[in-house]
């Protein structure tokens, strides 16, 4: 698999995480599976334009042709009719998994307005992440002057990791900018930079 981003897990991910968990051998570290990209098109009004609009955005990001979700059963609150398209997703794997999550944590995260972090408590006790993300202007590939409707979608991480810290452990070193990380870096830069109190004159 030729991929910056893979060899960057291979050659700086595996030692790191060996050493943090005391793994003797390197098939025991944890890694990504997949990635699965969905969105819901809710209650749109247009739900077939809304549908197709959905899709070729998801496939703008991730580069992969989506597949319909549908429903699993009737809701007649909703007026919702059971195997009725209500969405859309992708599913990554291999090296277009690893160049989405490239583009994910490079480039588009930090194009979020006022961006704090992600929240490190979105795990779901089995070594895997989900990620909100409520529109798609975040993605370099998407032009902003060409986008019909805002489309927010969930990117769920999964890992054959078996807890929730040893996850978070294998998305951090990844580069994924966790809030509560970035609130140690900043407590730690900002303790250095403190002038250092001068010794009492004897």
């Amino acid at each position: 698999m030729k991929n910056e981003f893979y060899d960057h897990y291979k050659e700086r991910v595996v030692p790191a995480l060996q050493k943090q968990h005391g793994y003797k051998n390197p098939h025991q570290v944890p890694k990504v599976e997949k990635v699965v990209v969905n969105t819901s098109i809710g209650s749109q009004s247009d739900v077939k334009q809304a549908l197709e609009d959905a899709k070729t955005e998801l496939a703008l990001i991730t580069g992969q042709k989506p597949s319909e979700t549908r429903a699993k059963k009737s809701i007649a609150n909703f007026k919702l009719r059971k195997e009725q398209a209500i969405g859309a997703k992708v599913t990554l794997r291999g090296a277009h998994m690893y160049e989405f999550l490239e583009r994910l944590i490079k480039a588009a995260l930090p194009r979020i307005r006022d961006f704090r972090g992600v929240s490190p408590k979105a795990f779901d006790g089995h070594g895997n992440y989900t990620l909100g993300v409520s529109d798609q202007s975040i993605f370099p590939e998407v032009e902003l002057d060409k986008i019909k409707r805002n489309i927010g979608f969930d990117v769920t991480i999964v890992t054959t990791a078996r807890t929730n810290e040893e996850a978070k452990s294998l998305l951090s070193e990844m580069g994924m900018p966790f809030s509560d990380r970035a609130k140690k870096v900043a407590a730690a830069s900002s303790s250095q930079n403190e002038p250092v109190a001068a010794a009492p004159a004897a």
